[in-house]
Formats: C-alpha cells, structure tokens, sequence
C-alpha cells in the first residue's frame, strides 16, 4: 500500500487522464448495453433446456412466439394486420383466429406469432410488429419477447427515477458527514465514473454473453452504493490526517489505512458474489460476473482516482462550506455508549424482541419466480396478458413435453404399442387432462386398430403426416396438458415424479413446469453450499483479523438474525400488500441475492467498529472503555455510509419491476437493521457482556495482540 500510496501522490495528473480517456471511451458502449440485454436471466442448462432445443430443431416448435391481440376488431383488421405482419417475412408461422376458433372468445381473438429458430433481431422484429400494431386501437401485442422488452424499457426509466430520488438525498447525507459541497460532490463524481465504465465493459461483453436485463439496476445500485461509502471513509480519513499533515502526505497516510480498510470490505462484498457462481443460473452468474467488475472499479477508483483528485483539489476540499462538522466523536455519541454499557441486558432483550416480531412472518414467505407480474401494470403487453389469461385461462393449465428416446426407432409394432400403453399410463393421472399422440391425433383406438390401418397402403400414407408430427427417427414427442399451473409446486413435483420412473426406453421433460422445478431445486440443492462458503469464509478473516473465536461467531449469528427480520419485513410489506403495495410473492432470486450481498456489506461496518474497538483494547485492556472509544470515533461513519447505501438502493423502492423493487427495498432495510439495531445497539452490548471473552482464541500465549485489520 505503501508503494501505491507514493506512485498516486506522483503521478497524479496521468492517473486522472487515464480514467478519464476510460470514461469516454466506455459511454459508446454503456449506450448500448441495453440492446443487448435479453430475458430475465431464468435461465439454466438442464433437461427442459436441451428437449426445447430439440424441439424447435427436430419437430418445429416455436422457440419464441408474440401474441397479436385483437379487442373488438372486425374480420377485415384482423386480416389487414396479420397480411402485414406476414410481409416483414420474418415469422415462421401465423396462426390465425379466422381460422382457429380456438383463439376467439367472442369479441376478444389473438393470433400466433411463432418463431422457430433464435434470432438475434427479436427486439427489432418487435418494434416492427409495434408499428402495425399501433396502426390500429384495437390491436396490441403481448407475449415473451414483447413483455421482456418492456422490462427492459422499464428498467431503463427505472434506473433514471432512481438516481432522480438517491443521488439528491446522497448530497445532502454527503453534506452533513463533510459540510462542503466540494467534499460532498467528490464521492457523487467517483460513483458515476465506475458505475458508467463498468456498464460500458458490459456492453462489451454483453455481445458474446447472455446478459440479464435485471443487471442493468443492480449493478448502477452497488456500483454507486459502494463507491460513495468508499469515498466517504476515504475522505474522512483524509481530512482527519489534513490538520496535522501536508497534503501529499495525508493523501498517502488514507491510502494506506483506508485503503486496506476498502480491499477488506471489497473481499467481503466479492466472497458474497464468488459464492452465487455456485448457483448455476444464469442472473445469479451475471450478478456474480457484473457485480465482481463494478465492485473491482470502485476499489480501483476509490484507491487511485480519487486521491488523485484529492491531490488536484488540495484544501478546496473545504470549499463552499455551509456545515460547520465537528471531528470526532461527539457528545451525543459519548452519551448515547455510555446509555448502552449500563443497560447491556436490557437492550439486547429489547432488540432481540424488536428483530423475533420481524422474523415472524418468514414462516409464510412464498418465492416464484418472476414471471409477467414483473411488469408494470401501466405497460399495454402486461394489460393485454392479463385480458387473454382472464379470458383463455392461460395460468389455469400447464404443458409438459415430453421428449422418449428409442436407439431402434419407433417404427415397429412392439413400439408403437409402447406409445399406446405411455399414453393410457399417462391419462389414469387425475392431474392430466389432455395427451397428445398418433392415436389421439388419428382418432385410432388401440395399436390393433392402428396396425390394421398401416397394412392399407393409403390410409398409411394418410397417417404420415400424423406421424412425422409425433415421431422423427429414434424421438418420440408427447406434449402432456397438466391441470396445474406451470409455476406452481404441484406441476413442479409431477415432472419430478415423473423424471424419477423408469421406461424401457430413455425420457426427457420439458415445459414450464419442468423449467420451474429445475431453477427451484437447483438453488435449494446449492443454497447450503452457498451459505457454507460464505459463512465460512467469513468467519476465518474475522478470525484471522481479530485473533478471536466469539466477535466473528457474534457477527456471523447477529447478520442471521438482522437478514431473517429483512426477510420477514419484505414478506409483511410485498406478500401481504402493505404500504399501498398489491399482493405479490417474493421473487426466487431476493434470498439469495440479498443474503449474499448484504452479508458481505454488513461485514465492513462490523469491521470499522470492532477494528477500533480492538485498537483501543491492545492499549488500555479496558474492554468497556475500549468499546466505549470505538462505538463513539465510529458511529459517525458507520451512520453516514449505511444512509448512503439505504438511500441508493432504496430509491429502487420507488420503481416499477418488482424484482428490482424488491432487491432494493431488501438491501436498504438489511442495511438499516445492521446499522442501528446490530451495530449500536447489539454488538456493544455483547461487547460489555462477554469481557475479555471477547478476545478469547484457544491455544493463544502469552498477553492479547491486535490481529492484522486495525
């Protein structure tokens, strides 16, 4: 540190040329990201994802399909609309309600959009369909490509409401911790920069990765949430060393303390991202990737451009001052520990009590996963889904493919009385309404009846279109209507059944169904993985940092208990539609991601207190009057940066796709409870309580030594 230290204070300007040419040149891109984002990131590569490939390969099913949504619109629009849409000649196949009464409900029709193969050109393929759209009042579009482009859109619009209503309030925190306008734009300067560079390296990236279009808010949320926070410690520090020290020499002493203090913290925030790529789908892989980029920049930024611009600005650090900030604990927070040593039982009753209420709705917590309810209800796509699903009953039923394997072939008697008995077997379940095959297709009865129709030389001509629909080589396609929605547990564990018993030929399952039960068992199969590593990486730094067995078994059981009353606060207000909110369930990703992210930014105060805590303990072996020291020179800061964080990912509260609402309301509201209930009112009174307990490691000799972060 001490070598980056003099090569910033020395190279200054060059430092500040660099980030800047690398700010320029990564705009172009961050412009871009955007159009590449695809998709929700639910993605993962199992079964349901290889039968759908070979569906849409071998039996020419529809990879994507939009929805043409006609409401009370005549014969003659329908038509007009749909001969439109078949002269950008880039569908498959059109399906139309003038021909299939299937998709007409009175005044109400919807035709088929499908698309058989991936095309990188769906966005604009749906602008295009837009434009006919819009021709008319009474047609819309819905579906999965259209509904994914609106979130996209939203999530644009969203990002910019958010830092409309974070980044203000961030100045005014910024005001209050430093009292200048200079200090206080520094961190707002250093913030944007990592936030837009590390966008714009994801624009990159994003043309040979499938980016989530979710990362396009949570990545500008920790982007700005971290680099703030740490440029506010730095130039904390950087001004405390100012009153005593030149301004080289104060730049320097910050990047040797601070600095270690912010690589701490970034090695907690990254233990908690390394742990989701266990999770093998795809957001969790792009949160780790995008997240691990933008937390490397703020490092980065927060160690070489901004005391580079410290050492540019000097003592204008100070100007415009309009607060007069007192260093230093002051003597409120000299009042506030000495509240908390006399009543050490008293508090941790009260906050235990305080976080036990919050923890009880948890045991009611439901997760899904996002599907159009993500959506804005504002948007039309959302609006003529819902008309449809009201109407058809698109949610009442779902459809499992089922994919059977054969190395000889179905072109035998033998099977195809195995496609006969499949289906019987099939249909005895109470679950299953409708299966589709040859004999169902043909109206044949029974493989006797079918074996006779094949002897007529036409009438198995005539079966062969039939068959080819069904059967391609040694695959036999079964699509199987289940009288269960797709995101529900019941589908969910009837593909899980139905995976687990044995043919005398090789199955394969499909379908929304089977696609929910693998992202829902793969991450319930690898969360206790996940919390073992972050839990246990955790506790060997604190560990290691404080030569002590009871502070890093205390954070790690404190963080639980504060991530559990996040988690039952989230359901009180989302689930049971509180604070003027609709009821909805908690998206599958906001444990994960929340429990992943906050633990590790939840570490860094941790580490901020307990680091002067210790300090002051190797001096005096005072633990009360040590961890009276250390809550008062801390509190300021800790206070400061945790309202920063609160204030950038709660702003996300006040935007539209819920998933992205509900990351951001969760981290705020973990960040809030770690920052009063745990850090001010918990630790220190555990603190007090446990002594020199405190500091207790096996095996240690001789007096108690500071451990490596202090």
């Amino acid at each position: 540190m001490k070598s980056l230290a003099a090569f910033v204070t020395r190279f200054y300007k060059s430092i500040i040329a660099f980030w800047v040419l690398v700010l320029v040149a990564s705009v172009y891109f961050a412009i871009q990201l955007p159009d590449t984002l695809q998709g929700d990131g639910f993605r993962t590569d199992g079964e349901h994802q290889e039968v759908m490939t070979t569906l849409t390969e071998t039996f020419d099913i529809p990879n994507e399909t939009i929805l043409m949504v006609f409401e009370g619109s005549s014969d003659e629009v329908i038509e007009q609309s749909l001969q439109q849409v078949d002269e950008l000649g880039v569908a498959d196949t059109i399906v139309s309600p003038l021909e299939d009464d299937s998709l007409r409900d009175g005044d109400l029709a919807y035709a088929q959009i499908h698309f058989s193969e991936e095309t990188e050109d769906l966005p604009a393929i749906v602008d295009d369909l837009k434009e006919i759209a819009n021709e008319e009042e009474s047609v819309t579009l819905t579906g999965g490509p259209v509904i994914n482009k609106d979130i996209n859109t939203a999530s644009q619009r969203d990002l910019a409401s958010a830092e409309a209503i974070g980044l203000p309030i961030a100045i005014v925190v910024l005001l209050l911790a430093f009292g200048s306008v200079m200090a206080s734009f520094v961190p707002l300067i250093i913030g944007i920069m990592t936030v837009v560079i590390s966008l714009g390296i994801l624009g990159v990236i994003g043309n040979s990765l499938d980016l989530s279009i979710f990362i396009l808010n949570i990545i500008p949320m920790l982007g700005l949430a971290l680099s703030i926070d740490f440029a506010l410690l730095f130039i904390n520090r950087y001004k405390e060393e100012r009153v005593h020290s030149s301004i080289s020499d104060a730049v320097q002493t910050a990047v040797r303390t601070s600095g270690r203090s912010i690589i701490f913290s970034a090695i907690c925030v990254f233990i908690g991202l390394g742990a989701m790529l266990v999770m093998e789908v795809d957001i969790f892989m792009n949160i780790a990737l995008g997240g691990t980029l933008v937390v490397t920049l703020a490092v980065l930024s927060s160690l070489t451009l901004l005391p580079a611009l410290l050492m540019l600005i000097g003592d204008r650090i100070n100007k415009w001052t309009i607060l007069r900030v007192r260093p230093g604990g002051s003597t409120r927070w000299q009042q506030f520990a000495a509240f908390v040593m006399k009543r050490p039982v008293a508090l941790i009753v009260v906050a235990l009590v305080l976080l036990g209420i919050a923890i009880i709705p948890v045991k009611d917590m439901t997760l899904s996963i996002p599907q159009v309810d993500s959506l804005p209800e504002q948007y039309e796509s959302r609006q003529s889904y819902d008309l449809l699903d009201n109407r058809f009953g698109f949610g009442e039923e779902s459809t499992v493919y089922i994919l059977a394997e054969r190395p000889e072939g179905w072109d035998s008697e033998q099977a195809r009385t195995d496609i006969f008995d499949l289906q019987e077997f099939l249909l005895e379940d109470e679950a299953v309404t409708n299966v589709s095959t040859i004999y169902t297709a043909t109206d044949i009865p029974s493989p006797e009846a079918l074996e006779q129709q094949l002897q007529v030389p036409e009438a198995a001509a005539a079966l062969t279109p039939a068959f080819e629909g069904f059967i391609q080589d040694e695959l036999l396609f079964v699509p199987v209507t289940l009288d269960y929605e797709g995101s529900s547990s019941e589908a969910q564990q009837w593909v899980r059944d139905l995976g687990e018993r044995e043919f005398d030929y090789s199955l394969s399952i499909g379908g929304q169904p089977k696609f929910n039960q693998e992202i829902f068992d793969e991450i319930s199969s690898k969360i206790g993985l996940l919390l073992a590593i972050i839990l246990g990486s955790t506790f060997i730094i604190l560990m290691i940092a404080f030569r002590s067995l009871v502070i890093p078994l205390k954070a790690i059981l404190m963080n639980i208990i504060g991530l559990a009353a996040t988690f039952g606060i989230l359901v009180y207000i989302f689930q049971f539609g509180h604070f003027g909110l609709p009821e909805t369930e908690i998206a599958l990703i906001i444990p994960v991601i929340v429990f992943s992210l906050v633990f590790g930014l939840s570490m860094d105060y941790e580490v901020f207190l307990i680091s002067r805590i210790q300090e002051e303990y190797v001096k005096s072996q005072d633990n009360t009057a040590a961890t009276i020291a250390g809550l008062v020179s801390t509190s300021k800061i800790i206070t400061s940066a945790a309202l920063i964080m609160i204030v950038i990912t709660g702003a996300f509260a006040f935007t539209d796709v819920m998933p992205v609402k509900q990351i951001g309301v969760g981290i705020a509201i973990a960040i809030a409870i770690d920052a009063t209930i745990i850090r001010l009112l918990l630790v220190p009174s555990l603190m007090k309580l446990f002594g020199k307990w405190n500091w207790w490691l096996p095996f240690r000799k001789g007096p108690y030594k500071a451990g490596g972060f202090h």
